[in-house]
Order: C-alpha cells, then sequence, then structure tokens
C-alpha cells in the first residue's frame, strides 16, 4: 500500500504579506487539499505602521499585536521559532526555534516573506549605544528609557546630566522615523508638565537623515509641510546630515556637532531579512530578485513576496521598477502569492501581481498629519482622519480595532499618566539586541545541515 500524503506548504514570516497568504490559502484550500504550515517566534501579527504610538503611549502594545490565533476556523501549524537558512534543493527549511533547538522542516511549497531588518553602516558605536523602532518590545522599552530620561533629569542636580538627558536625537527621515520623531516629542512636551523642577526649554528633539528632504515620496509640498509642523513644536531638523559616531553620553554628527544625550533612535532604513542570503539565489539590492508571478525563477516551488523580495511593480512604467516595501502592497501580494500557490498546486496559471498605489499617510501626532490618498494632499485634521481611519481599516480583527479605537478615544479625553513598566529595565535593549541578525546560517552551512541530518536519518 502506498501512503499519499497531503503538499506541504511552508510560510516564513508572520508580517503582513505571511499572515495575508496563510488567510487565504486557508479560505480557499479544503483540509485535506494541503497542510500549512507558518514560521513565526511569535504568535502574532504586528501592526507596524502603529508602532510609534506604541512607544509614545497613546496605544497599549497588545492594541497592535494581533492574535494569530484569534479565528476559530484557524488550523494553520505554527512552529514557534525563526528560519536561519533554505535549502531549495533539498526542499528543506532551517529553523532556530525559541527554544534554541534546531530543526529541519521539509517543504514542497515555499512562500518566503521574512520581512527586513534595521539597516545599519559601520559606524562606531551604533548598534552598541542606537534603540530601534521595528518590534514591539522596542517599541515599549524606548517609551520606559524616555520617561526615564525625565525622571533622572529631574532628580539630577548636575546641569551637564541634565542637558545630556533631556536631548534626544532620531536618526531617518522617512515615514518611521518622522513619526517617531513628532510622537515621542508631543509625549515630552504633555509630560514635562508633571516636572515643574524641568525647563521645558531644556527638552530639544533632533531629526536628522542624509538625505535633502524629508519624506521625499510625499512631494515637496506635503513634504514642506510636515517639516513646518515639526519645526514649529520646535524640532530640530537636519538634513544632508548623519552620525558620524555615537557613545553612550553623546553623538557626533558628520557635521561636526557634537550632541550631548543618552536616547539616539536609529530608523535609516531597512534591508531584507539576512534568510535571504542563505539561498545563494540572485538580488537586488539585498531584495530576492522573483518574477512578476513572485516565484523564483529556475526553483520550483518558491516564492517570496514583501520587503525580502524584489517584486516588479507592473503598474508603473518604468521596466525595471520593483515594488515598495509597505504594508498595502505587502497585503495584497499576500492574497495574490496564495491564489499562485493554489494555481501551481491544481496546475493552474500563475498571474502577474499589479497593484496601482493607494496613497501615503503620515500621522504626525495630536491634530497634526499629512496624507497623499489617491494623489490627493491633504494636511491637519482631514489629514488625521484619513490615516487613522486607513490603519484602523486595516487591523485584521475586530477586537484589534475596538481595542486601538479606544486608546485613542481614552488617549484624547485623558491623556496618558507617564508610567514607566521596568518589565525590561535589566535587560539590554539596543539595536544588536533585538533581531539577531548573527543566528542565520550560509549557504554552505545551511547545505551541511541539510545532509547531516539526512545521514543521521539513514
Amino acid at each position: 500500500m502506498k501512503t499519499v500524503t497531503r503538499p506541504r506548504i511552508l510560510v516564513v514570516g508572520a508580517g503582513f504579506a505571511g499572515v495575508e497568504c496563510v488567510r487565504r490559502l486557508e479560505r480557499k484550500l479544503s483540509p485535506d487539499e494541503a497542510d500549512v504550515t507558518l514560521v513565526t517566534p511569535f504568535a502574532y501579527q504586528l501592526y507596524l505602521p502603529l508602532l510609534p504610538q506604541v512607544a509614545s503611549g497613546v496605544l497599549t502594545p497588545q492594541s497592535i499585536a494581533v492574535s494569530l490565533r484569534r479565528s476559530k476556523k484557524y488550523r494553520t501549524r505554527i512552529i514557534p521559532g525563526g528560519a536561519i537558512g533554505v535549502d531549495v534543493k533539498s526542499k528543506v527549511c532551517v529553523i532556530r526555534t525559541i527554544t534554541d533547538e534546531i530543526v529541519n522542516e521539509p517543504y514542497d511549497y515555499i512562500v518566503l516573506a521574512p520581512g527586513s531588518v534595521t539597516r545599519t553602516f559601520d559606524i562606531p558605536g551604533l548598534t552598541d549605544h542606537a534603540f530601534g523602532m521595528k518590534s514591539l518590545a522596542e517599541a515599549a522599552y524606548v517609551r520606559d528609557h524616555v520617561i526615564s530620561q525625565l525622571d533622572l533629569a529631574d532628580a539630577s542636580q548636575d546641569e551637564a546630566e541634565r542637558a545630556s538627558r533631556l536631548q534626544f536625537v532620531v536618526v531617518g527621515g522617512g515615514y518611521a522615523g518622522t513619526e517617531t520623531a513628532a510622537c515621542l516629542q508631543k509625549l515630552t512636551h504633555a509630560a514635562v508638565k508633571r516636572y515643574p523642577r524641568l525647563d521645558p526649554a531644556l527638552i530639544k528633539w533632533h531629526l536628522i537623515d542624509i538625505a535633502p528632504k524629508l519624506m521625499p515620496e510625499l512631494g515637496d509640498k506635503l513634504g514642506s509641510s510636515a517639516q513646518e509642523v515639526l519645526r514649529k513644536r520646535g524640532i530640530d531638523i537636519s538634513l544632508g546630515v548623519s552620525i558620524a559616531k555615537a557613545g553612550p553620553e553623546e553623538v557626533t554628527f558628520t557635521d561636526g556637532r557634537v550632541v550631548p544625550t543618552r536616547t539616539l533612535i536609529w530608523t535609516a532604513g531597512v534591508v531584507a531579512s539576512p534568510l535571504i542570503a542563505t539561498l545563494g539565489a540572485e538580488t537586488v539590492r539585498g531584495r530576492l530578485a522573483v518574477a512578476a508571478e513572485m516565484n523564483l525563477p529556475g526553483h520550483d516551488g518558491v516564492f517570496a513576496l514583501g520587503d525580502a523580495a524584489a517584486v516588479p511593480d507592473k503598474a508603473k512604467e518604468q521596466q525595471d521598477a520593483i515594488c515598495p516595501p509597505t504594508a498595502q502592497h505587502a497585503m495584497r501580494q499576500g492574497r495574490h502569492v496564495a491564489d499562485n500557490v493554489i494555481a501551481t498546486l491544481r496546475g493552474g496559471t500563475l498571474a502577474p501581481y499589479v497593484h496601482k498605489d493607494l496613497g501615503l499617510v503620515v500621522d504626525l501626532g495630536g491634530k497634526d498629519a499629512v496624507s497623499k490618498p489617491l494623489g490627493i494632499e491633504l494636511r491637519g485634521v482631514p489629514a488625521q482622519a484619513v490615516a487613522r481611519g486607513y490603519h484602523w481599516s486595516a487591523l485584521r480583527t475586530n477586537v484589534a480595532k475596538t481595542r486601538v479605537m479606544t486608546n485613542w478615544l481614552l488617549n484624547a479625553i485623558a491623556g496618558d499618566d507617564f508610567v514607566r513598566t521596568g518589565f525590561q529595565a535589566r535587560k539590554p535593549a539596543k539595536l544588536k539586541d533585538f533581531e539577531y541578525t548573527d543566528a542565520y546560517l550560509t549557504p554552505e552551512q545551511v547545505k551541511a545541515q541539510v545532509e547531516g541530518t539526512k545521514q543521521l536519518d539513514q
């Protein structure tokens, strides 16, 4: 008798792309048609665009951590860990579980949506002294850290120490950096009223970027409007400037300025997950080079999407245009790649991914925002309504939507209590401590791991 096994579909990553793919596969595949497995260290999908609002205390961490097990129909097997290598010839994914066990997971079809990691450069002291804004733990830690700087400055009798604790530097003039600086400046501006011994004028926020413009994707007018809002709040914006070196109590800019600070937040872009390099396949600026159908040419059953893949942007006229690493594209790519996986499974025809960008939204906190939905430029309250309306509608469950809306209303009415939780006060929380970029294998190590396991099984 022959044992008939169902095709194994392995999805790597529980971001926007991975979760949308899994949800679509569950809806369209019958239970006996294929086995679906998801690899992720966390049992939730993080709504990344709202991290600055968690850091500033507008939202609670749980409100943007959307449970993967909320649906009663959920049948996907979850492996709690991270993929650290893929052998596309043997069709095996190497996984490090959250208990540090290394396991080999065979597959028939693999969907690579591991996302991205923070882009860093060889800047002395950067990874040792800078905070990131890429995970829930980092956002919660940054909030505690910023409030603790106010507490320590208030208690200090040393003027130099006060000055360094009350200066904050954010590197990165994209959406993440701009929103982080804007939201956290609102936090300190409101909190200092509870510290009568502190002079509000001593609190200084710096937003710097090596680019000549802030959020160039918005266009000159909206970008200038965002800069004007931030400058009116007292945020010092320096363009064409980056970090030369970072220390525990000061940061040196590339223009020679030395800023005494205990807070350096690094949001200067992202790069594809190091997992992509383990495949030994062609890349485009670090992202896996895939076809418009999001399959990997020359490798049967391999698909990639989201931040980790260079998906051709067929909605644009330029031949070499690739889709930007935004949630808007990732969600639609997730659904589309699921359809293509199913088409491959059933012997159908793959369809190219095409989506025209719907616009951009930037929440600057309070009533301030700039948005460009469908090419229409908005500022102030109308832009804020569009920004929050978009984020609210994009949340996957009604529970998450209710939590976020309740948090927004409560914060607008009652404000913040500026509480430090202290949950991670004794743990390191700099860039090098969160993304585990040294955990990935080389292509040779992946092959050795797979071959070694095969020999043990024989």
